[in-house]
C-alpha cells in the first residue's frame, strides 16, 4: 500500500506536534511558512522540503494526500480552500475559522472537491470525556438539565508578546477562539445546539497587550431545554488552574476536571459507575505555558482510518462550524451588553 504523503502549512509550536505524529503514520514531504528560520528548522529536522508560499508548495508537490493547516486562525479558511481546490484532503487546526461565513466556504470547497475536511478537536479523545459522552448518549444520566464549564488558564504578557498574531483581533479572533474553542465544542457535542446566550466579557489584565477580552461569564439556554454556564479567564496566577465540565442529569451528576479535562473528579449515577480514572497523558507543552491535552496521535489515527479504511471523520466541517457559530453569538451578546451599558 502506498505510503501516505503529508505537508504542513505553518511551522509554529503546534506544527511540531503534528510533525511528530505524521512521521509515524506516513511521510512528511513538505512544510511551508513565511518565516525562513521556522520552515527551515522543521524541514531539516524531518528531512523534507521547505517552501515560503503555499502556491509554491502546491505547484511542486503533486502527490500529496493531506495538508495540515497550522497557521494563524484567520488564515485557515483561505488556505484550506486553496488546498481542497488542488484536490488534497485537509486537516485544519482549531478553530476552523473565525467567521461562520468562512466555515461555510470551506465546507462548500470540500464538497465540490470531494475531499475530506478534518477539524482538530483533540479534547474529544480525552479518556474521561469520551466516557462521559458515551454515557450521555446511552441515556444513563437521563435528561440533561444543567451543564457548567470552567476554563481557568494563564496566558501572560510574554505569551502574546512572543507571537506575531496571538492577541490581534484580525488574526486571532478572541480568547474563545484560540484558548477555549475546544471547550465550546464539547458543549455542542454533549448537550446540543444553543438557543439563547447572555454574556459579559472584560479585559482586566492585558490592556494594551491584546485587542479583546481576557475573561468572560456566559449563560446559555440549549435547544433541548437545558441551561448552562461558561466561566473563562486567562488570568489564573502564574499557571493553568482548571479545565472542567460538570453535567447534571435526572439520573446522575458527573464532573470531569483537572487542568485539562483529564480527571474524573466526581460521579454519582443511578445504578452505574464510570471506570475511568486520572488520565496521565501530558498536555501540549510549549515551554513556558501548556495547552490542551496532547491527543494529536488520535487525531491522526482517525485521518488514517478515514483515508485507508473509509472510516468516519471524527470532527466534521459542520461540527467545526457550529463551534464558530456559538462563539460568534457569544461575542455578539457580549457586545450588545456593552452597548446597553
Amino acid at each position: 500500500m502506498k505510503e501516505l504523503r503529508f505537508a504542513i502549512i505553518g511551522c509554529g509550536r503546534i506544527a511540531q506536534r503534528h510533525a511528530e505524529h505524521i512521521v509515524k503514520k506516513g511521510k512528511l514531504v513538505a512544510v511551508c511558512d513565511t518565516d525562513k528560520g521556522r520552515r527551515n528548522e522543521l524541514a531539516e529536522k524531518y528531512a523534507c522540503k521547505a517552501y515560503a508560499t503555499l502556491d509554491e508548495l502546491l505547484k511542486e508537490q503533486k502527490e500529496l494526500d493531506l495538508v495540515s493547516v497550522c497557521t494563524p486562525n484567520a488564515l485557515h479558511a483561505e488556505q484550506s480552500i486553496q488546498v481542497l481546490k488542488a484536490g488534497i484532503h485537509v486537516l485544519c487546526e482549531k478553530p476552523m475559522a473565525i467567521t461562520v461565513e468562512d466555515c461555510e466556504r470551506m465546507i462548500v470547497a470540500s464538497d465540490k472537491a470531494k475531499k475530506h475536511l478534518f477539524i482538530v478537536k483533540q479534547n474529544r479523545f480525552n479518556v474521561p470525556i469520551a466516557e462521559l459522552k458515551q454515557i450521555i448518549d446511552e441515556g444513563r444520566l437521563g435528561k440533561i438539565v444543567d451543564v457548567q464549564l470552567n476554563c481557568f488558564w494563564n496566558r501572560n504578557n510574554k505569551y502574546y508578546e512572543s507571537s506575531d498574531w496571538k492577541g490581534k483581533k484580525e488574526l486571532d479572533g478572541g480568547t474563545l477562539f484560540t484558548q477555549f474553542s475546544h471547550f465550546i465544542d464539547l458543549l455542542y457535542w454533549m448537550v446540543g445546539d444553543v438557543k439563547n446566550i447572555h454574556a459579559i466579557t472584560r479585559n482586566f489584565m492585558h490592556q494594551g497587550i491584546i485587542d479583546f477580552e481576557d475573561s468572560g461569564v456566559i449563560a446559555l439556554e440549549f435547544e433541548n431545554g437545558a441551561i448552562g454556564t461558561v466561566n473563562y479567564t486567562v488570568n489564573s496566577f502564574e499557571k493553568n488552574m482548571e479545565g472542567s465540565i460538570t453535567v447534571f442529569g435526572e439520573k446522575g451528576t458527573v464532573k470531569v476536571g483537572g487542568q485539562y479535562l483529564n480527571t474524573l473528579e466526581y460521579q454519582n449515577i443511578e445504578n452505574y459507575k464510570m471506570e475511568t480514572v486520572f488520565e496521565t497523558k501530558p498536555a501540549n507543552d510549549y515551554g513556558y505555558y501548556q495547552g490542551s491535552m496532547s491527543n494529536h496521535d488520535k487525531v491522526y489515527d482517525n485521518v488514517v482510518d478515514v483515508l485507508r479504511k473509509n472510516g468516519t471523520v471524527a470532527t466534521s466541517g459542520f461540527e467545526g462550524l457550529k463551534t464558530v457559530e456559538i462563539i460568534e453569538r457569544i461575542y455578539k451578546a457580549a457586545q450588545k451588553k456593552l452597548q446597553v451599558q
